[in-house]
């Protein structure tokens, strides 16, 4: 086994403690903690994968910037004045929908030829993916942060709550 495998192996660990972390925590603050867990776990195997920019993206907009937006939304709300009912009637149907995701997901992975050579890195330019993103990308990366603004907006007003509180 090489060096490369063996950091493989642990961030991917790393990666599914904090995304188990997530689920089942039953403090939200503390689910949004593995979240960051989680997320730079995934930027390290895209350091792993010769994917720097990636990387970078992943810390930056989604390990920072969406990380920081549902912090701040959850203390902006009153996250704890809300019930939460964890063994609720739902829970057969979300462990079988659950269950049948895992099995479509592992026949695809296995049911798939993955093209390409794995020995080879394929090196991407910078100017190749501000292309793309620029020219094919451009209107859903709007929409997305037109999304996240609208719903911070959101948590502000429903933080603020009515006159006389």
């Amino acid at each position: 086994m090489t060096y490369e495998e063996v950091i493989f192996y642990a961030v991917a660990t790393l990666t599914v403690a904090g995304a188990l972390g997530v689920v089942v925590s039953r403090n939200v603050v503390h689910s949004a903690l593995f979240l960051i867990v989680a997320l730079l776990a995934v930027a390290g195997i895209f350091v792993l994968l010769a994917a720097e920019f990636l990387a970078i993206v992943q810390v930056l907009i989604y390990g920072g910037a969406v990380t920081i937006l549902i912090l701040f939304a959850m203390m902006l709300t009153r996250v704890r004045d809300l019930p939460t009912a964890v063994d609720g009637p739902q829970k057969p149907v979300a462990v079988l929908a659950a269950g049948a995701f895992m099995v479509t997901s592992i026949v695809a992975v296995l049911s798939t030829e993955w093209p390409g050579q794995t020995d080879k890195i394929n090196v991407i330019s910078f100017n190749d993916i501000g292309e793309v993103l620029y020219r094919n990308w451009a209107m859903p990366f709007e929409i997305a942060s037109l999304v996240l603004m609208v719903a911070l907006i959101g948590a502000i007003i429903l933080a603020r709550g009515e006159e006389g509180e």
